[in-house]
């Protein structure tokens, strides 16, 4: 027995045919509508579920790290207060922690610092807050330098573009670590005297132009290329004959096509730079006591890892979950972006 739905579909369907159309091209128009590239991008990066769980990540420890203070007075810990030194039982004789697995308990969730006793849960939210925001301004700048030399390399060409490229490669010739560690102290002379404490602004600031002055020639090699690509087609020359300035075609013309390879590669180069913050701060030219850092960390870390393994526990998971889930999603950036791609 047919059922009224179903009477009512071929009757629907009945009616249609009558008047020349079917439901298949009633929905035609939809099937045909166009979607903007930044539609297809995000269509794309959607089905990659590894590029999803990574912006996750990565997204989670952002929040975390601009919300470290907050967190620190709900749970009642700040990095700076020697807990060790005000409560003598949390350590032993030998100053490391007294209770085992590192300190750990419901007061202290991530256990105490050997020697002094301040809080690791508070430290390491204090310490990614502190990496990540050097690490986002060493890198916006890195990319600004890199996005202005290799326009203007690629544009302009000629003498140009020579001098450029010469000057690109200098700068990747150096030793970038020898020189991280040469060039901090130098920097920090220049504004703070040597009998005087150096403000942790001014280390900051220092980190920030020794990482932007040797990490923008990698970005600034794939604008060049790209820039090269573009500077003959024909959009950039009919905006030359039509008399428009080279500003004018570097800005409208050329900056709003290489945005791919640029967004591409500073989420690629954010990490690696996070990574070189450590760095310096571990070998002791970056951050030092009582700035909470990552490096530092580590620093302290490497001198007791014998005694305490604990103490490296939570800050060493904390950056490999970090970069490896930074450097998946820069894949998938990356894939998104590729029209080409398969993903």
């Amino acid at each position: 027995m047919t059922s009224p739905i179903e009477l009512e579909g071929v009757e629907t369907s009945s009616a249609l045919d009558k008047e020349g159309a079917s439901p298949d091209k009633a929905e035609e128009p939809k099937k045909l509508a166009g979607r903007t590239p930044g539609q297809l991008m995000w269509a794309r990066f959607r089905r990659d579920r590894t590029g999803v769980v990574s912006a996750f990540v990565v997204l989670f420890f952002f929040v975390i790290a601009a919300a470290a203070p907050l967190i620190a007075k709900v749970y009642g810990k700040d990095p700076y207060t020697l807990y060790g030194q005000e409560n003598p039982e949390l350590l032993d004789m030998f100053t490391m922690p007294a209770k085992p697995a590192g300190g750990m308990d419901g007061e202290f969730w991530f256990g105490i610092e050997p020697g002094l006793g301040r809080d690791v849960f508070t430290q390491l939210l204090y310490g990614i807050r502190t990496s990540l925001a050097t690490g986002l301004a060493a890198t916006l700048i890195m990319t600004v330098l890199g996005v202005l030399v290799g326009l203007a390399g690629g544009y302009f060409g000629g003498k140009s573009d020579y001098w450029l490229g010469r000057v690109t490669d200098f700068f990747m010739a150096l030793p970038s670590q020898l020189f991280f560690v040469a060039a901090m102290p130098v920097i920090t002379t220049v504004f703070v005297a040597p009998d005087e404490e150096t403000p942790t602004y001014v280390r900051a600031c220092a980190i920030i132009i020794v990482l932007s002055f040797l990490g923008w020639m990698s970005l600034a090699r794939i604008v060049r290329g790209a820039t090269l690509s573009l500077r003959d087609r024909e959009f950039v020359e009919a905006a030359r004959i039509s008399g428009a300035s080279p500003w004018r075609i570097i800005r409208k013309e050329l900056l709003p096509n290489i945005v791919t390879p640029t967004l591409v590669q500073a989420t690629l180069t954010l990490p690696s730079t996070i990574l070189s913050i450590a760095f310096l701060s571990f070998v002791g030219v970056g951050y030092v006591e009582p700035t909470p850092d990552w490096g530092r960390m580590f620093a302290i870390g490497a001198n007791i890892i014998e005694q305490d393994p604990y103490y490296m526990l939570f800050p060493g998971v904390a950056m490999v979950i970090f970069v490896v889930a930074f450097n998946l999603l820069g894949d998938s950036v990356r894939d998104a972006f590729d029209p080409k791609t398969g993903r």
